[in-house]
């Protein structure tokens, strides 16, 4: 005995005990399988939603959202398959698993917070930068997948005795017959085999899918990814924790018992983290204000030349559907401070060109009318209520459809965005709508003489269906006889892989004209003035001109010799281009 292993002591004692307590029926509600199936379940639930973190994390900073989950399922079953292979090296099981519990622990969120990182590292042009950054920010996803990898085959050593199980207690709540019954159908059924291999993947897989439904329904709408991922963390630590109390204090019949000075420095690390998580999911809101804003300021910031713009956060908040921002900048050259809101990747407006911004998309088409009092006008998204102040200086009838019911109240509710639609919620004419724009246009009757899309760009494929051709065929359907339809746009020149699969995709639904506008302003703080948004009106047949002299906006006046000459065109055809459609995107229509 003198010159055995500790390896081969550990496994000598667990075979001792199990042949002291494998005739026992225990009747406690725990018992090492039971402990052990359990870590099981919580290394699944937390490892599958790691990698949900990083999914949309790396959709956040490079688009593709399809794109970026396949690549990470991907990585991650590899990965798997790895740790897999690499456990047949290990020895000292409960050791190695508690190990791989904390690692997963520290692994998990500071694979989060590497991805933030890297991605916000200055802007330098440095040969093949973005190539690495994109190859490390893959990292984290492989780091996970390792180590979970390792579970499976280390809690198969760890449950070798069959005792009264999760899955024998399960046994007794389905009619196990008539499963054998459906199973022998089809499959050559026999009996039972004594091997813990099939319970163990058993339960990672139930596992799994909890997580995948908890972080979704659960997680990520209530906390956002960062409150999330540490959340995940303190489940990992508190269940190493747990495993470690129960082969220590002496409860354990089967499982070895190391010596403390082997584990020392990792329970350690295990309370330390379990604290540190505490403390950070128990301050959910300041975690993610702190995080996100710090990330979202260097973010806005690198747009400009280094030095030349000084960001600083007001508010930030998390609604289902996007991350709202309103923040001060001074920029270098501009004079004076501007306020901005930042939805989600991209900025909507400034103080000083919000008013430009709203005069193209509702004031220009208005003047296209001989009496806007007489219109029934369609407002999709504008939620910030400022496209209804314009609409409300005409008296004309809106329909506003927002699918973020939050984000209307935070335009209800915040002086930021009072200031600006001087509480134009309160409109008599105004009718507002809390529902998906498609599934709006699904059920109603109505028809609309002017249709304003006031919608998030085009960056990722939760935007896809507002750029496709069921989206504008419905839109066309809903017109007059003299309906249009308003859009700001990408330009052709910044982003003509995009262009030309929009104006591909709404000639499609049936759109053959568009009038094409710019409105100026001073954006770069010379005092000179720069083509800023750029808006389409569509048209299936009416060609009507913008008379500016009857438009309700001092804007307009102001600069109505800005305007070009009016001249409606024909949409572009592109032989090569396909239309986007929701069951045949065509991914050229995101813009990264």
């Amino acid at each position: 005995m003198a010159d055995e292993t500790p390896t081969e002591s550990a496994d000598r004692g667990r075979r001792d005990a199990t042949e002291g307590a494998g005739s026992e029926r225990s009747g406690s509600v725990l018992s090492d399988r039971r402990v052990a199936l359990t870590a099981t379940f919580v290394v699944a639930f937390c490892s599958i939603a790691y990698e949900l973190v990083y999914s949309e994390l790396l959709t956040v900073f490079f688009g593709g959202t399809v794109l970026r989950y396949s690549i990470t399922i991907g990585l991650y079953m590899f990965s798997l398959g790895v740790g897999s292979v690499l456990s047949a090296q290990l020895g000292e099981t409960e050791s190695n698993f508690l190990r791989t519990e904390i690692y997963l622990a520290i692994a998990g969120p500071a694979g989060a917070m590497a991805i933030v990182a890297i991605n916000s590292l200055p802007d330098l042009t440095v040969a093949g930068k973005g190539t690495v950054v994109l190859a490390c920010s893959h990292v984290p996803i492989l780091v996970v997948g390792v180590l979970s990898g390792f579970e499976v085959p280390l809690l198969t050593d760890l449950v070798e005795d069959r005792e009264d199980t999760i899955f024998a207690s399960l046994g007794r709540l389905y009619p196990r017959r008539i499963v054998r019954g459906v199973l022998g159908v089809f499959f050559a059924v026999g009996e039972p085999d004594e091997r813990s291999f099939s319970e163990v993947l058993g339960v990672d897989y139930l596992g799994s899918l909890a997580g995948t439904v908890v972080y979704a329904l659960v997680l990520y709408p209530r906390f956002g990814l960062v409150v999330s991922v540490f959340a995940l963390g303190l489940l990992n630590a508190l269940a190493a924790l747990a495993f470690a109390v129960w082969t220590f204090t002496g409860s354990a019949r089967v499982l070895s018992r190391p010596t403390a000075g082997r584990w020392r420095a990792v329970l350690v690390v295990g309370v330390l983290l379990t604290g540190t998580y505490a403390g950070l999911v128990g301050h959910p809101a300041a975690v993610d204000r702190a995080v996100t804003t710090t990330y979202l300021e260097r973010n806005i910031e690198g747009e400009f030349p280094e030095g030349a713009a000084d960001v600083r956060a007001r508010s930030y908040e998390t609604t289902p559907y996007q991350t709202v921002l309103t923040y001060e900048r001074d920029i270098e050259g501009h004079a004076g401070t501007e306020q901005c809101l930042h939805l989600d990747r991209a900025i909507q407006f400034c103080d000083t060109w919000v008013d430009s911004y709203h005069s193209g998309l509702v004031d220009v088409p208005m003047t296209t009318f001989e009496d806007p009092s007489s219109l029934n006008v369609l407002l999709v998204g504008g939620g910030d209520y400022i496209a209804v102040d314009h609409l409300r200086q005409y008296n004309a009838s809106v329909d506003q459809v927002d699918i973020d019911g939050e984000f209307l109240e935070l335009a209800r509710e915040r002086e930021f965005f009072r200031q600006h639609n001087h509480d134009a919620y309160e409109y008599d004419r105004l009718n507002t709508t809390t529902e998906d724009a498609i599934t709006y246009l699904q059920e109603t009757d109505e028809t609309y003489d002017l249709v304003l899309l006031d919608i998030p760009g085009a960056r990722s494929d939760e935007t896809l269906s507002l750029y496709s051709t069921e989206f504008y065929t419905l839109l066309r359907q809903h017109l007059t006889d003299d309906g249009l339809v308003v859009s700001w746009v990408y330009t052709r020149s910044g982003h003509p892989a995009h262009n030309k699969a929009y104006t591909t995709t709404v000639r499609e639904a049936g759109f053959d004209r568009y009038l094409p506008y710019y409105v100026y302003d001073d954006l770069d703080g010379d005092g000179g003035l720069e083509p800023g948004e750029r808006f389409y009106v569509l048209s299936d047949g009416p060609t009507p001109t913008p008379d500016l002299e009857h438009a309700e906006s001092d804007y307009v006046h102001d600069h109505a010799e800005t305007f070009d000459e009016w001249r409606w065109r024909s949409l572009p055809v592109y032989e090569t281009v396909e239309p986007n459609s929701v069951l045949r995107p065509n991914y050229d229509i995101i813009v990264d």
